[in-house]
């Protein structure tokens, strides 16, 4: 073999070697948004977060690559009791990303694995979280309900005028007051702040966890429309009593001012017939003053007319009584 031939089997040998030690691989990029864990023979030799083009040792070495970018578990829908033993279905979904992904690959080596890990601790914090506090804690995230209603009296009262404090004493109202002390924001964060103990150690960061919907079981359900058309009545109930309260009232005063003015007619009538027999009796006087003996007339005609017909027998006209009736020529004798 010649010269010439040695340094082309050489080069040939060479490029044979370049293209088999390129065809294994020995760079790998990491593109953004990406993260990348390097094994060799199972253990981990290193981690890549920042994006480029790294290299690795062909056939020992292999390159596990995971997201950088913030991801997403929605969770299923779960059947939790509050610290009122009301049953709510609460369905979350929570931002999360590998901050760790040497860890990460040493507790799960995938996604998949890492989700199902994740979604039960997710469900055990906010079934911890829950179970703690009340209700209206968790579907409310301010007292805003309660300003909205204090005004709403507020108007109340200034259309009712006294009558809106004898309403709100018939109507009991308490359950609608609850005051809101951390609100459904706030127990997002300890429901986070409970999961974030365990997920540290997996070089997870979870980020937040937040109720996505929040209903009311059946039973609550038919419980809080059972509570609403029962305070509804409990409030129709206080406005009819208290105004069959001032139908009475009003009709007290009715029957008072009638027998006042009926009191006062009858004074006034009693009044004016006293007057009038007094004049009456002066007009007699004064005629019989003027002729004394026509008076008598008079009034022994007037006491006939009243009395005679109640007399069914007379045994005697010669009584003083009768002169003027049986008298021959209608005169007193």
């Amino acid at each position: 073999m010649t010269k010439r031939s040695k340094i082309y089997a050489v080069l040939a040998a060479a490029a044979v070697a370049a293209v088999l030690f390129f065809a294994a691989g020995p760079l790998y990029i990491v593109n953004e948004g990406e993260q990348a864990v390097v094994t060799r023979l199972g253990q981990i030799v290193e981690s890549r977060t920042e994006a480029g083009l790294y290299g690795k040792i062909p056939f020992l070495d292999a390159v596990t690559f995971y997201p950088a970018k913030i991801l997403s578990l929605e969770g299923d829908q779960a059947r939790i009791p509050t610290k009122e033993n009301q049953f709510i279905i609460v369905d979350t979904t929570s931002r999360w990303k590998i901050s760790d992904p040497a860890l990460f690959y040493q507790a799960f080596k995938t996604l998949d694995a890492a989700y199902n890990k994740l979604s039960d601790i997710i469900d055990s914090s906010t079934r911890t979280i829950i179970t703690r506090n009340r209700l209206s804690e968790i579907v409310r995230s301010s007292n805003s309900i309660n300003e909205e209603k204090a005004d709403e009296q507020t108007q109340l009262a200034v259309i009712e005028g006294e009558d809106s404090e004898e309403i709100e004493a018939l109507v009991n109202v308490s359950s609608n007051n609850e005051s809101v002390l951390k609100g459904r924001s706030a127990l997002c964060q300890e429901m986070a702040a409970d999961a974030r103990k365990m997920t540290g150690e997996y070089g997870i960061e979870l980020i937040d966890i937040v109720p996505r919907q929040i209903k009311y079981s059946d039973e609550l359900t038919e419980s809080v429309y059972s509570r609403m058309i029962k305070e509804r009545n409990q409030v129709a109930q206080a406005y009819r009593s208290l105004g069959e309260g001032k139908k009475s009232e009003w009709l007290g005063k009715l029957e008072n001012e009638k027998r006042t003015i009926e009191s006062e007619a009858y004074r006034k009538s009693e009044e004016t017939k006293g007057k009038a027999d007094a004049e009456a009796a002066a007009i007699y006087a004064q005629a019989y003053t003027r002729d004394p003996g026509f008076y008598a007339f008079w009034k022994s005609l007037e006491s006939y007319k009243s009395t005679m017909g109640n007399f069914d027998t007379t045994y005697s006209t010669n009584l003083d009584y009768f002169k003027y009736l049986y008298s021959p020529d209608g005169k007193r004798q």
